[in-house]
């Protein structure tokens, strides 16, 4: 077994608990997964489960990923990650969302929406200058460093640049539901990446 499942993010939409309050949630569709290699201390020098996620045609995938999936006896798939192991794993194995049950607190980790090359205003939320009196200064960044010393930028200034698309882990997300005959899982709040996304779904490190 392992610690977690592939995923991909159907979107978001609200469920009724218990006390009847609408709570905001997350529906990934996590798994089946199938093991594609186990790795051992004594081979590979760590212990982990390699998990492969969705179909694909046999074409579309390099010879080394196909000859990688075959040799396992592994139907082809687009998307493979690894997970920490969790007692005994055969490949081969068929893992499903009942590794998850209700109330469980999980991690989700994704590629965040790509927003291209951004400003400092939307990029590091800079307020601006004034927008009237003929300031001429409105949405600039300002001034990025000292002139006779030290002559240069400081490190880490925050500048315009490239914004989102980056791996972000949200943590200790509620389990609200979950349907391992749909294959569903319901995580309360939002996860990263749009929808139609590859995520990841791990047991939380924090409890």
């Amino acid at each position: 077994m392992t610690n977690g499942l592939i995923g991909r993010k159907l979107g978001m939409t609200q469920v009724c608990d218990d006390a009847g309050r609408m709570i905001p949630v997350t529906v990934i569709e996590a798994g089946p997964c199938r093991v594609a290699q186990v790795k051992t201390r004594e081979r590979d020098a760590y212990e982990a489960v390699q998990l492969v996620f969705g179909e694909v045609a046999e074409r579309k995938l390099g010879k080394a990923a196909l000859g990688h999936l075959k040799a396992a006896q592994v139907s082809p798939g687009r998307w493979l990650r690894e997970f920490k192991r969790v007692g005994e794993a055969q490949v081969g194995q068929v893992l499903n969302v009942d590794l998850f049950q209700k109330g469980d607190r999980v991690d989700v980790e994704g590629v965040s929406k790509g927003k291209g090359f951004q400003g400092v205003i939307k990029r590091h939320h800079y307020r601006g200058g004034p927008e009237t009196h003929g300031s001429m200064f409105h949405r600039a960044p300002g001034s990025i460093g000292s002139s006779s010393f030290p002559s240069r930028v400081w490190k880490n200034k925050t500048l315009p640049g490239h914004m989102g698309s980056e791996r972000v882990t949200i943590q200790r997300l509620r389990v609200v539901e979950a349907r391992p005959e749909e294959h569903l899982l319901f995580v309360g709040g939002a996860v990263p990446g749009p929808t139609g996304s590859v995520v990841v779904v791990r047991k939380s490190r924090k409890g």
